[in-house]
């Protein structure tokens, strides 16, 4: 049975509040910085959420904001961010969690970093992922991260060290990519707001070709006003920070698991109950449920797998990865072997899931079947366990990857053991902004706390 959610108020305060504050002149780039890093410096010996502490690099990146002749037309004026280690930030290595990659700086940013600085961000730390970003759970040979709601749990992966940055306080919104769920799973292990954008909306360019394009680059955050105005940074789309009225959609309502999984009735329990809110908001909410499957799973699969023996082509030293990502980029290279993965895979699971959202405008599913799982080294346990692991826990967020279509979790009350429970919004090509609509809806129905109890100031 689902918790009511208390809602908590941390003295950090949102990244929209920071840009506000900035840009205004009541508060400086270097303030909300020091803050920051303040934050980081008394939380991360317990939850290991950065593999980079960037403190005199984002104090002078603060000073520069702060210069900027026109500050009071930045967007994320002055916002502390945290940023994935699988993409380029300029002056940093690029570690991918792993051994065997290259340790030198990285020359210049990746698109979204850029984008980010140039709306005046400062990047204040760099967050670990698990190996390649290939599990989902964030640990590697730099070191176990774990959940400021449970710390002998998991934030999720890949995008776990980011989440976990966010739900222990240190930064108001943080970025990650989300390739079978990096995004929507962390953030749902850990009580956040995290939207998958659809294909192309924002620049991917992740490892060697963004795992065929599955992988795309998103916002978690602990509001949905902060995601909606992240993305809209990354995006270079303005519009989507202004959340407006949905109108009254047509809601599918799913609990079916793709594939055997079973559903722990918690999950199960949080969709039905976010359901009823949606209808009380005066939307139709019918139950629905995509047709996932086998041939949908095994096109994913291949991606998976060859995705990462491509990124591993990248590394300097691919000798140095661990047997479990040894083994799935293995398996990758056998398929890429025999010329798959093959577009039809793609096309025709989006033919099928454009039929079915012909009667539906939106999908709403629970975001995990089960609550994550223990913080452990990961690294050291075999491929199938890891496999496993994953799908038992993970299975909602996949499907959407191999479409295309943007997705979203949403935090959705609190567990029987105290820990976040959360759904997943789905819409068509194109609805990133209804889906962050409602969202809001579901935030003002019922609010969540914005970082882990243990962890507000």
């Amino acid at each position: 049975m689902t918790q009511e959610t208390p809602s908590s108020t941390p003295t950090a305060p949102t990244a929209t509040a920071i840009a506000l504050a900035v840009r205004a002149g009541h508060l400086t780039a270097r303030t909300a910085a020091e803050q920051a890093l303040a934050r980081i410096a008394r939380t991360e010996t317990r939850v290991g959420a950065y593999q980079v502490i960037r403190t005199v690099r984002a104090l002078a990146e603060a000073d520069a904001v702060d210069a900027r002749a026109h500050r009071d037309q930045l967007t994320l004026a002055g916002v502390p961010i945290a940023v994935k280690d699988n993409v380029a930030v300029s002056g940093e290595p690029q570690r991918k969690g792993s051994a065997g990659s290259d340790p030198q700086a990285e020359s210049q940013d990746h698109e979204v970093v850029r984008r980010l600085r140039e709306a005046g961000a400062v990047v204040v730390g760099i967050t670990r992922v698990p190996e390649l970003c290939v599990f989902g759970t964030t640990d590697s040979t730099y070191g176990i991260t774990r959940n400021p709601w449970d710390l002998q749990r998991s934030p999720g992966g890949s995008s776990g060290g980011s989440a976990a940055a966010v739900a222990a306080g240190t930064v108001p919104v943080a970025h990650g990519n989300d390739g079978m769920g990096s995004i929507r799973i962390p953030s749902a292990c850990c009580g956040l707001v995290g939207i998958k954008p659809g294909l192309g909306v924002v620049p991917a360019h992740l490892g060697n070709g963004s795992w065929f394009d599955m992988a795309e680059n998103g916002p978690l955050a602990t509001t949905v006003d902060d995601a909606a105005l992240m993305l809209s940074v990354l995006a270079d789309e303005p519009a989507l920070a202004n959340l407006g009225d949905p109108g009254r959609l047509r809601i599918a309502l799913s609990t079916r698991v793709p594939g055997a999984t079973p559903l722990d009735r918690s999950w199960r329990g949080a969709a039905n109950a976010s359901a009823e809110r949606l209808r009380a908001a005066g939307h139709t909410v019918i139950e629905a449920h995509p047709p996932y499957g086998q041939r949908l799973v095994l096109s994913e699969a291949v991606r998976w797998t060859a995705g990462t023996e491509l990124d591993a082509r990248d590394l300097a030293d691919r000798s140095q990865l661990q047997p479990r990502v040894r083994r799935h980029a293995a398996l990758g290279r056998a398929a890429l072997a025999v010329g798959l993965p093959r577009e039809k895979g793609r096309t025709r699971w989006q033919a099928v899931a454009g039929k079915f959202f012909a009667d539906h405008d939106d999908l709403l599913t629970p975001t995990l079947a089960h609550q994550p799982p223990r913080a452990r080294e990961w690294g050291v346990k075999g491929w199938w366990a890891n496999t496993v692991s994953s799908a038992f826990y993970a299975p909602f967020a996949a499907p959407w990857n191999l479409a295309g279509w943007p997705a979203m979790s949403v935090p959705a009350g609190l567990g029987p053991a105290g820990t976040p429970l959360a759904v997943q919004l789905v819409g068509r090509p194109g609805s990133e902004a209804m889906l962050l609509a409602v969202a809001r809806q579901l935030e003002v129905a019922q609010p969540w706390p914005r970082v882990s109890p243990a962890f507000a100031d």
